[in-house]
C-alpha cells in the first residue's frame, strides 16, 4: 500500500478512550484502534472486563472502571488518562444500555409503550445520553487545547427510523416483546448532540461524528435472525467485527474533512 494512503489510517502515537469497552462492539473498537497503533484506555463499568480487554491489547493499553452516568467517575478516568498518556486524540462514546426484562412474561406487558416504566426510561437516558454528554464535556476541552481530536458517538439505525415491531412478533402473531420508545429516543438525542458539538467545536480542529450500526448477531434465536435478514438488503445481521473499518475511518486522518456526520453501516436496513 502507498505509504501516504496508509498514514491516513495510522494512529501511532495517539491515545484513544473507549467507553463500554468490555461489551460486544466495544472490544472490537478497542482492537481496531490498538491495531492501528493507538494506546487505548479501555473503560467499562465492569472493571474485570476492562482489564481483560486491556491485557489482550498489550502494555500500551490500560483498563479503567467507568460509570458514564457519574461525573466524578468520568473525571477520575480523565485524570488517569491524562497522567498516563498526556492527552487524548480519540474518544469513542460506545457505552449504552438497552431494554432488559426479568422474564418473557414481564417483557410482553412492560415493553408496551402504555406500560413502559419511567425508571427504565430515565435509566436509559442516563447512560445513552447523559453519559455521552459527560464524556464529551470531560475530554473535549483537552482536544480543543491540542487543536485536534476525533469524537465518535455510537448511535443506531433506530435513531433514524422507527423500530420495526414485526421483528419481535412470532409467526403465529404473538407479540412477545415491543422495542421500546426509550432506545430510539436516546439514539436520536445522540445524533442531535453530535451535530451540536460538531458546530460548537468545529473551528478548534475537533471533529465530532456519529456511527450508526445496524443489528449485530449475538445469540438471538433463529427466527429473529431470519426475520432481520429478510428485512435487510444484504440478507444478514452484522457480525461484531463489521464496524471496524468505519470506526477506524472516523478515528483517523482519512476523515479529516468530516464532522457533524452520521456514518450509517447497517447492511442497507434504512434504505427501505
Amino acid at each position: 500500500m502507498d505509504t501516504a494512503i496508509s498514514r491516513l489510517f495510522d494512529l501511532t502515537g495517539r491515545t484513544a478512550v473507549v467507553t463500554g469497552a468490555g461489551g460486544l462492539l466495544g472490544r472490537q473498537h478497542c482492537r481496531v484502534l490498538a491495531g492501528a497503533g493507538a494506546s487505548v484506555a479501555v473503560c467499562d463499568i465492569d472493571a474485570a472486563a476492562a482489564d481483560d480487554v486491556a491485557a489482550e491489547l498489550g502494555r500500551s493499553s490500560v483498563g479503567l472502571y467507568l460509570d458514564v452516568r457519574r461525573r466524578e467517575s468520568v473525571l477520575t478516568v480523565r485524570k488517569a488518562v491524562m497522567e498516563a498518556y498526556g492527552g487524548v486524540d480519540v474518544l469513542v462514546n460506545n457505552a449504552a444500555m438497552d431494554d432488559k426484562f426479568e422474564s418473557p412474561a414481564v417483557a410482553s406487558e412492560l415493553s408496551r409503550f402504555e406500560e413502559y416504566p419511567l425508571e427504565m426510561w430515565e435509566a436509559m437516558f442516563g447512560v445513552n445520553v447523559t453519559g455521552v454528554f459527560l464524556c464529551c464535556q470531560a475530554f473535549g476541552p483537552a482536544m480543543v487545547r491540542a487543536g485536534r481530536g476525533s469524537i465518535i458517538n455510537i448511535a443506531s439505525t433506530y435513531g433514524l427510523v422507527a423500530p420495526d415491531q414485526s421483528l419481535y412478533r412470532a409467526d403465529d402473531g404473538h407479540q412477545a416483546f415491543f422495542k421500546s420508545a426509550a432506545y430510539p429516543a436516546t439514539k436520536g438525542a445522540v445524533l442531535s448532540l453530535t451535530r451540536f458539538l460538531a458546530s460548537y467545536w468545529g473551528r478548534t480542529g475537533v471533529r465530532v461524528n456519529a456511527l450508526s450500526p445496524g443489528g449485530v448477531e449475538n445469540g438471538q434465536d433463529a427466527e429473529f435472525r431470519r426475520r432481520y435478514a429478510r428485512r435487510t438488503p444484504l440478507g444478514r445481521m452484522a457480525a461484531a467485527d463489521d464496524y471496524r473499518g468505519a470506526l477506524l475511518f472516523l478515528a483517523g486522518d482519512a476523515s479529516a474533512y468530516m464532522t457533524g456526520a452520521n456514518l450509517v453501516v447497517d447492511g442497507g436496513w434504512t434504505i427501505w
